[in-house]
């Protein structure tokens, strides 16, 4: 006479499961995977996606580093790393294709490598004709510009002043330098990605990137007082949309998607758009492709999920990442629908300037130079 109460209860937290959506999974194993990354955090982190994934009985533990850090440590106990771009994703491959490890890549979305500022340095770039309002955008109050890339490196060198750009006719005081603060070069891909722009558009006579160790050094010693670096790489978009930022670090180099990100969460709790924060795109473009690396079967798993499946790929897009279709190109015009429906200027990401990224071992040593730090692969 006590069964019938007993199953009562055991139907209600089954129909409480089903309207959360977890239905089973207490009866199925739900495996916890190890991973380790940077700036692709905020993919995992995000509450919509981990509840996707629970719905796979997948959950995640996520050890934040920088991209390059992922690629120069150990990864032996993790089950998947995601580094933020092709070089740090070729140091690991490389590594375990040596040692016969399993290592297989996914490449679910890019992000392209933004400077991001506040409209008042925007406005005293462009009255220096070093930015512009990008085409098709809004000429009032656009958050979008186009940045001369090498008429602003150029006033890096020269060592001006934001004070020395009228930066006070636009109701801020700062004397410091202009200048566009990385992450730390030896650790975090962005700010490697950004050396490498810096060091094509520095090349002077040179070959668009360097081709031999001797260039390789020879462009890193010229170009590496134009770069300034230093806050971890988790800190560097998080200054940037902090009440102190504007005068900590007025530019700083990030990802597209972050910027997107911000901005949709901005206008989903304000009802309208941060217009103070813009970004600019420089006119030579480079945009990186993170590579989601499989380290075991489990790893295999994730990386076929957040490739393929839609419910992930559509969240993917939500966060700001533009999504690659099977063939390694960027699927449609998923994002542009998706932020045109919210009322979120889409920016424009040209095709035929690309940036050219020297090869790896070249872009190492660079990296090695610049930021002082030791080669990959040294203790």
């Amino acid at each position: 006479m006590f069964c019938l109460p007993a199953l009562a209860f055991v139907l209600t937290g089954v129909t409480a499961l089903a309207v959360s959506g977890n239905t089973l999974l207490p009866f199925e194993r739900v495996i916890t995977l190890e991973g380790k990354m940077a700036s692709k955090r905020d993919f995992f982190e995000d509450g919509e996606v981990r509840r996707i994934l629970l719905k796979h009985h997948i959950r995640i533990h996520i050890t934040s580093v920088g991209s390059r850090e992922v690629a120069v440590r150990d990864i032996s106990s993790y089950d998947f790393v995601f580094p933020s771009g092709q070089p740090a994703a070729d140091l690991i491959t490389a590594e375990r294709a040596s040692r016969n490890e399993f290592a297989t890549i996914h490449r679910p979305f890019v992000s392209p490598i933004v400077l991001a500022t506040y409209r008042a340095y925007a406005r005293a770039l462009a009255a220096e004709g070093i930015a512009k309002p990008q085409p098709g955008t809004g000429r009032n109050d656009p958050l979008y510009y186009v940045l001369d890339m090498r008429a602003f490196l150029d006033r890096i060198g020269d060592r001006t002043r934001w004070s020395e750009l009228g930066i006070a006719k636009y109701g801020i005081t700062n004397n410091n330098r202009v200048l566009a603060q990385t992450p730390d070069v030896c650790t975090a891909n962005s700010a490697g990605t950004y050396l490498a722009l810096v060091a094509f558009t520095r090349r002077g006579d040179g070959n668009e990137v360097p081709a031999t160790v001797l260039e390789a050094e020879r462009r890193a010693r010229q170009i590496k007082p134009l770069m300034e670096q230093g806050l971890p790489a988790a800190d560097v978009f998080r200054t940037y949309i902090s009440p102190e930022g504007k005068g900590v670090a007025p530019v700083v180099v990030a990802y597209e998607h972050q910027y997107l990100t911000y901005q949709a969460q901005y206008l989903a709790e304000s009802r309208k758009l941060d217009t103070d924060r813009v970004l600019l795109y420089p006119d030579s473009q480079f945009v990186t492709q993170p590579q989601f690396i499989a380290l075991n079967k489990d790893g295999d798993r994730l990386g076929e999920l957040i490739t393929n499946d839609p419910e992930l790929r559509q969240r993917a897009m939500e966060l700001g990442f533009r999504i690659l279709d099977p063939t390694g190109k960027v699927a449609g015009d998923q994002l542009t629908r998706f932020l045109t429906e919210r009322r979120i200027p889409v920016p424009s990401v040209r095709d035929e300037t690309r940036t050219a990224m020297p090869r790896l071992r070249l872009l190492e040593r660079m990296i090695s130079i610049v930021g002082d730090c030791p080669a990959a692969g040294s203790p």
